[in-house]
């Protein structure tokens, strides 16, 4: 999910909070749209400070890329492979041997 889909939601939830604790709470229309416009711009700027933290955490998951570990896997992936090339190998090499004096090759 995007963040500007989070923005967009706790903004439109910051002005219906704001708007319902302010109807509850005073009686002033003055009032009424100070504390609503300052609820959401709490949300706002709530919102806005926690996806700066998930976004940058997220990029230190990212960066980190450790090669070296990365290369050793890969090694030791191609050694697996090259020995069950050879062990087959092995294997048809046996199986043609066989042919070729079932046949009297």
């Amino acid at each position: 999910m995007r963040s500007e889909n989070f923005v967009a939601f706790f903004v439109v939830s910051g002005f219906f909070t704001g708007l319902i604790f302010s109807v509850i709470k005073f009686d002033a229309i003055e009032d009424i749209l100070f504390y609503t416009f300052t609820i959401t711009l709490f949300f706002y700027l709530f919102i806005h400070v926690v996806l700066t933290f998930y976004l940058s955490i997220l990029d230190q998951k990212i960066s980190f890329f450790d090669k070296k570990e990365y290369e050793n896997m890969s090694n030791i992936q191609i050694t697996q492979i090259k020995e069950r090339e050879d062990k087959i190998t092995a294997m048809l090499k046996s199986i043609h041997g066989n042919e070729k004096v079932r046949r009297g090759v």
